[in-house]
């Protein structure tokens, strides 16, 4: 029986469900042909239909009877000429760009390239690649979210935490075996209780874009953990589905609804700098034989790639179906997924209109004005590995960046470097140096010590080097600029010294990062003492190195770190929404939003801010000098603090400043103790000796 075919619509792109059938489309501007593919559950028994509706470039038909759980993919015929950058080549089954849901990872085969495998990129390869790709799965667009709704959690009241949906649960002892390494197994009641006990209010999770494991990395045996390797920027990974793949759009809308119910908003980690199809001798998976010149940046008269991510090739950004592409992306995941914001990888890449980074390309403009995507939070990885590509502080105003000075300096300043102790001040303070010219506030600064590219926490004061000999490249890969130091002994020891100094650099490290203004972020499993060896490049790791381990969790780092994210969320003088103004002229000193002092109470003169030497230094914090008001319109006002800093290897004696800023004083916060609040607080008036424990700081409250 022949099989119905409708002319169907040109948009919106993809293929849609309607409940009687399934629209198809699918752009090309360079093909002569397009063949619509249909598979059966297990792969085989190809149905062919040509489709013969073309409107600006879009190919597209309307298939009545077919519904969710379709497999499909394409062919598409065109020209073949590579030394120029025309790929097509009808031989090779092509994933569909917006494909909602996908099923099955590519079987490294010769066929899947266009070309034989490692050989002359000029030498066509006609081997079918159906048997060895993914399909494309039509998926349900239906869902029952009942009052779910977007939380808008404002910036200056976020937390975020870094967290992988497969290394999160994998280990877990309280989500059910058949559950872990899911979107349904980090939606798990053991899983939402530890984030809610930690007080986060946003999960950003690492790539969830469905995502191939490399041909290299499957050849040694190991797989593309981390996932920056997206073929699909609309699919969930269906690896990470308990579910399975008709189901996996459900799934991941649970796992959304039930962190929302929880007060926790869900950040995607999306890769739009490039595709898994690598360089001119990559695999044929889509976007290359679909209409080459369209969607990759080319060189050298089209035959090789421009590449400024590392990856072997950088999405075009200049085209406008490209664009189109992303925009249409990140509305799906916010209309249909309900996601709350976007952490975008190598977004500098995203920039280069031409060949620098420019602020003002044509990628930055939709965002602006688009009414969805504008109102969701956006953070930049603000550099890429090409020219110029560090773009820390140079991104427009509505966003956020992940602020790279800011780990390096305070990872400087709590390792004991000389002259870091003007940085440390900026960075303390939310960055004004780099954010606070162009409009934006502190909260343009998204702060982190340790992110999932580097150390963790632990192995940051664990190690002097990286130990990445796992990763089967003779410990080549990973950053060799880690800042870390191993607090007198490489790795596991028995040395008591040692490991108090650890500890101590621990506690310090986390409670700066949660007492500095901007955004915090946090890496998953530093809140209970994670460590992967000393591997610093843990890309390749799909394995007990990367994967959480819950049954030795540091219960008492796990406290502090709670204790001190309630502290910050009690206290809005450590999240303000615009950056201090410091001295004021013609008034007193203590009436100054925020002062600096020496050890010796002295304030802070220019030239100390250069002294080499120095590692110590206290910072007032005026609670009654906010200058925001509240969610009501109120205005705020907060407890006045002095925090004391001592970075230096021994203890250091504090003299708190005179009786204008304040007569008496009492130790909330002490990071040199397991437990940051204190039972007893012994009052210190003004003018009195505190003494600080090497590498730790205190948080001092104003009584009176």
């Amino acid at each position: 029986m022949k099989r119905e075919v409708w002319p169907g619509e040109p948009y919106p792109l993809g293929a849609w469900y309607d409940g009687i059938g399934t629209n198809f489309t699918l752009f090309s501007e360079m093909a002569d042909g397009v063949e619509l593919c249909l598979f059966d559950d297990a792969g085989g028994g190809e149905e062919r239909v040509t489709l013969t509706e073309v409107d600006g470039y879009v190919w597209h038909s309307f298939l009545p009877g077919v519904g969710p759980g379709q497999r499909y993919g394409y062919r598409v015929a065109g020209p073949h000429y590579p030394e120029a950058g025309m790929r097509c080549n009808p031989v090779k089954l092509l994933l569909d760009p917006y494909a909602k849901a996908v099923d099955g990872q590519v079987t490294w085969n010769p066929a899947v390239y266009g070309y034989p495998l490692g050989g002359d990129d000029r030498k066509r390869n006609d081997g079918d690649s159906a048997p060895f790709m993914p399909k494309a799965v039509v998926a349900n667009p239906w869902f029952e979210w009942g009052d779910d709704r977007p939380l808008r959690t404002p910036w200056h009241e976020t937390v975020v935490y870094e967290a992988h949906v497969k290394g999160m649960t994998m280990r877990h002892p309280e989500v059910p075996e058949r559950l872990r390494g899911t979107y349904a197994g980090l939606a798990h009641p053991a899983v939402i209780d530890h984030l809610a006990q930690l007080g986060v209010t946003a999960v950003e999770l690492m790539p969830v874009h469905h995502f191939l494991h490399d041909h290299h990395l499957v050849d040694r045996g190991l797989r593309n953990y981390w996932g920056y390797n997206s073929i699909g920027f609309f699919a969930p990974d269906a690896g990470y589905s308990a579910w399975g793949v008709e189901q996996v759009t459900s799934e991941f809308r649970y796992l959304v609804k039930t962190l929302h119910a929880a007060g926790i908003e869900v950040i995607l980690d999306v890769v739009y700098n490039h595709t898994a199809e690598g360089n001119h001798l990559g695999p044929l998976l889509s976007f290359k034989g679909i209409d080459n010149t369209a969607y990759y940046r080319l060189a050298d008269g089209g035959r090789y790639y421009f590449d400024t991510t590392g990856t072997g090739n950088t999405l075009n950004m200049r085209h406008p179906h490209v664009l189109q592409l992303i925009i249409d992306s990140l509305r799906y995941w916010v209309t249909e997924m309900h996601v709350d914001g976007f952490r975008f990888d190598l977004a500098a890449s995203l920039a280069r209109q031409f060949h620098e980074v420019d602020r003002l390309s044509a990628f930055f403009d939709l965002i602006q004005v688009d009414p969805v995507v504008s109102q969701v939070k956006l953070i930049a990885e603000p550099w890429d590995v090409g020219e110029g590509g560090y773009q820390v502080g140079n991104f427009p105003t509505l966003w956020s960046e992940w602020n790279g000075l800011y780990r390096d300096t305070v990872r400087d300043y709590w390792r004991g470097e000389d002259s870091t102790l003007a940085d440390f001040g900026y960075r303390l303070t939310g960055s004004s140096d780099l954010y606070g010219t162009t409009g934006r506030r502190p909260y343009a600064s998204v702060n982190f010590v340790t992110a999932h590219d580097g150390f963790t926490l632990t192995d940051l004061v664990s190690y002097d080097h990286k130990h990445n000999e796992a990763n089967g490249e003779d410990n080549r890969d990973g950053t060799d600029d880690n800042r870390s130091w191993n607090s007198g002994a490489e790795g596991p020891t028995d040395d008591q010294a040692a490991l108090e100094t650890r500890e101590r650099r621990r506690r310090a490290l986390m409670a700066t990062l949660l007492l500095s203004q901007g955004v915090p972020m946090i890496r998953h499993g530093d809140e209970i003492g994670h460590t992967q060896r000393g591997n610093n490049n843990a890309y390749c790791q799909d394995n007990e190195i990367s994967w959480l381990d819950w049954e030795h969790a540091d219960v008492e780092f796990l406290d502090f770190c709670a204790e001190l994210i309630d502290f910050r969320r009690q206290h809005p003088v450590f999240r303000r929404r615009r950056f201090f103004e410091g001295p004021i002229t013609g008034g007193k000193q203590s009436d100054a939003d925020i002062g600096w002092f020496r050890p010796d109470g002295k304030e802070m003169a220019a030239e100390d801010w250069g002294a080499g030497f120095s590692k110590s230094i206290s910072v007032f914090l005026n609670g009654d000098a906010l200058p925001d008001p509240g969610r009501r319109g109120l205005r705020l006002t907060d407890d006045t603090f002095l925090l004391l800093f001592n970075a230096h290897h021994e203890n250091v004696q504090f003299t708190l400043p005179g009786r204008a800023f304040g007569q008496q004083w009492a130790i909330d916060i002490d990071s040199a103790a397991p437990s940051p609040a204190r039972s007893k607080r012994k009052l210190h008036r003004a003018g009195g000796k505190v003494a600080v424990a090497a590498r730790s700081l205190q948080v001092l409250r104003r009584i009176q």
